[in-house]
């Protein structure tokens, strides 16, 4: 995908893009209230569309958590610790739930005045939305915007990703060259290593560079299972003393439940649930109001935002 010629479809991880500036940006409206997240939010589309000239942006919210995965194991995304927030208010401290809440309310609202689609899939997460989407909707060209990890495993020559921590896009090489595994490999090695910021326990002493070296079968242009890796696992061992191998075996178990809640795929979604996503792909209507957007701009104290360089911005967004 060349992003100089083609129009590629962005999808934004919209509680992942929100966090970043909720946490970061300290914009306040006239009336006092912190709006940096809603606002930060909007400049990102509004960047975004200038710099990847997308021809659909749809925003995927989460959808309360996947009930499969806790199914699976009901530590996931357990204990996570509240957003830390980088920004100095005196004495004055709000209440950051209600104010987060309050400012992805305003998000959703001030959205549906513009031809940005809008996706929330009751007790499912964003992720699996994402990943449905990339796979089978838009496989041909679309740009992922999100920080997380979870997504490297969806990289190929026609979809990128663009990570607002990095300012920068993540390229299947771009993951070769940090991890030193292919991005087709990325979620199997992911599985030993496990994931500490969902609860995801790994293979003790696992690591990308460990792996890399132990099993550089994974390191390779054809995919490789989890459990064909278990399996040299159990060839090696009784003639090494590699603690990798002997841990591996001794924690396939693990290993096997972490590629059920790291593969991003359709088997945590129901069926009910893809039907939503594709009928909420195949009957929005886009709208330009421009006149409400910034009558809800001027409501909310929100007045000097550039309402008109907003929406030139997302001028040939779902123009037919």
């Amino acid at each position: 995908m060349d992003l100089t010629k083609d129009s590629p479809v962005l999808i934004i991880d919209a509680l992942n893009l929100f966090m970043r500036h909720f946490a970061a940006n300290p914009t306040m409206n006239a009336q006092g209230q912190h709006v940096g997240g809603a606002v930060g939010f909007l400049k990102a589309i509004r960047l975004l569309a200038d710099k990847v000239n997308p021809k659909e942006i749809v925003v995927v919210w989460e959808g309360g958590g996947s009930t499969r995965r806790r199914t699976i194991y009901s530590g996931y995304k357990a204990n996570r610790k509240p957003q830390k927030l980088n920004r100095f208010y005196g004495k004055d401290l709000p209440d950051s739930t209600n104010n987060r809440d309050y400012q992805i309310a305003l998000i959703i609202e001030m959205l549906r005045c513009t031809p940005v689609s809008q996706i929330y899939i009751s007790d499912c997460e964003a992720d699996d939305v994402i990943g449905y989407l990339a796979k089978y909707r838009y496989s041909d060209g679309c740009v992922i915007v999100s920080s997380d990890k979870d997504f490297y495993q969806l990289l190929s020559p026609n979809i990128r990703q663009w990570s607002p921590g990095q300012r920068a896009f993540v390229t299947p090489e771009a993951v070769l060259q940090k991890y030193g595994i292919p991005v087709h490999n990325f979620c199997v090695a992911r599985c030993f290593c496990g994931d500490k910021s969902d609860n995801i326990e790994g293979v003790q002493g696992a690591g990308f560079k460990t792996l890399a070296k132990r099993v550089p079968e994974i390191t390779m242009d054809s995919f490789i299972s989890v459990d064909d890796i278990l399996k040299l696992c159990v060839q090696r061992a009784p003639t090494s003393k590699i603690k990798l191998y002997h841990n591996a075996i001794a924690a396939s178990d693990i290993v096997r439940r972490n590629w059920k809640l790291m593969y991003l795929d359709v088997s945590n979604l129901a069926a009910t649930q893809i039907s939503k996503i594709d009928y909420n792909i195949d009957t929005f209507q886009p709208s330009r109001n421009k006149i409400g957007l910034m009558r809800i701009l001027v409501r909310e104290g929100l007045s000097k935002f550039d309402a008109d360089s907003f929406f030139m911005s997302l001028n040939f967004v779902s123009r037919t």
